[in-house]
């Protein structure tokens, strides 16, 4: 049976946590008071008081939201919690398996966020050569995502339909991890991810499929932006059957 050492933590943290994580969906796009408001039923008056620290909200307030947010309590713990009489063997290649949202947004993975754990062989994420941006250094790792099959199809035969790859989060930068091959990168290309050889020309991100039937995209890079801000990871494995 596996104990989990979670941190303590009280009703005031809890709540702030729950606040600073509403504001971070809402500042990436995912999220809007008003449509929190028709998720739960509360007037937006009284969630925007809530964002900006002007009104708490009771237990039974606190849980409408987590359900319409599809979190959990446990979501809310600090992320460093550590999950004990687990072999480090068996932690250190196991990889979560999310949604293209939570890969692209979320630093560090929620359990709720979780659809299933993938087991890498021994040794394949311990030997990945990392070359994050400033800002991914804290973010988890490595995920894995699933590839819808019309997702797939611009790196056809590379990437095949439901197919699954490895994302190391902490290599966004454009050198090629070897040489004389391209590096293949989960991207957001607008609010979703896409999987794309990728060039940075006269400031524009150049997104190349592998099948030439499909047209290569730009992405503008705007003010205050890098590559590495649009660049979800390295595909650093693709699994296409499982």
């Amino acid at each position: 049976m596996l104990v989990t050492n979670y941190p303590q933590m009280n009703f005031t943290q809890m709540h702030e946590r729950l606040r600073l994580e509403l504001l971070r969906r809402i500042q990436r796009g995912t999220l809007s008071v008003s449509l929190l408001a028709r998720q739960t039923g509360f007037g937006q008056s009284h969630l925007s008081n809530f964002l900006h620290s002007r009104r708490q909200l009771s237990l039974e307030a606190i849980d409408r939201i987590l359900a319409a947010q599809h979190m959990a309590a446990v979501d809310l713990l600090p992320a460093t919690f550590q999950i004990r009489d687990l072999p480090p063997d068996v932690e250190r290649s196991t990889v979560p398996l999310v949604s293209h949202a939570v890969a692209l947004f979320e630093p560090f993975i929620r359990p709720s966020a979780v659809q299933a754990m993938l087991y890498m062989p021994a040794g394949v994420l311990q030997s990945a050569r990392a070359r994050p941006s400033v800002a991914r250094r804290a973010w988890q790792r490595f995920i894995a995502v699933r590839v819808p099959a019309a997702d797939a199809l611009a790196m056809d035969p590379l990437v095949l339909p439901e197919a699954t790859v490895l994302v190391d989060r902490h290599y966004t930068s454009l050198m090629p991890y070897r040489p004389n091959r391209p590096n293949l990168y989960a991207v957001r290309h607008g609010a979703h991810l896409t999987l794309r050889y990728v060039d940075f020309v006269a400031n524009r991100l150049v997104l190349r499929p592998h099948n030439i039937a499909f047209p290569v995209d730009l992405i503008e890079i705007g003010p205050g932006e890098s590559p590495a801000d649009l660049i979800a990871g390295r595909v650093a494995l693709i699994i296409n059957e499982l």
